[in-house]
């Protein structure tokens, strides 16, 4: 048997600037080039404001980890939760009649079942032990 390199530590991301991992660069850097195009194209009213907010964002979507898994992925599974709950409880009333209904349903088959007793044949049981005795190889339906 080939024996494998088991990879270990799969969960790691791959640093490229220092501590700084590909997505955090990459979120950086779309909240840098924001905030440049905000300070080209905005007075400095609306700039500070912009500039703070998506600063903010981007620090915390790059750097915060809510349980050991990045923030974005955390902020989705909340967004997910939210939308599709998976708890469901469904309370369905019967009314008296299909009460009455289920209740005499179950009587007849507590009666039939008890009177339907399968008789089991001694040629039947043999027939199972040589199965079990041959491993599968004896088959009834060949010697018949």
């Amino acid at each position: 048997m080939q024996q494998f390199v088991v990879p270990q530590f799969i969960d790691v991301e791959d640093q490229i600037i220092g501590p700084i991992t590909t997505r955090q660069f990459l979120i950086l850097l779309v909240a840098g080039i924001t905030i440049f195009i905000a300070y080209k194209y905005a007075d400095l009213s609306l700039f500070i404001p912009v500039a703070a907010i998506v600063g903010s964002g981007a620090v915390v979507f790059s750097f915060v980890k809510v349980n050991g898994q990045p923030f974005h992925f955390f902020l989705l599974n909340i967004i997910q939760t939210l939308k599709k709950p998976s708890l469901r409880i469904w309370n369905k009333s019967y009314s008296k009649k299909e009460l009455e209904y289920f209740r005499r349903q179950s009587a007849i088959e507590d009666v039939t079942e008890d009177t339907q007793k399968k008789t089991v044949r001694k040629k039947h049981i043999t027939d199972l032990s040589l199965v079990v005795n041959t491993g599968g190889y004896y088959k009834p339906a060949d010697f018949e």
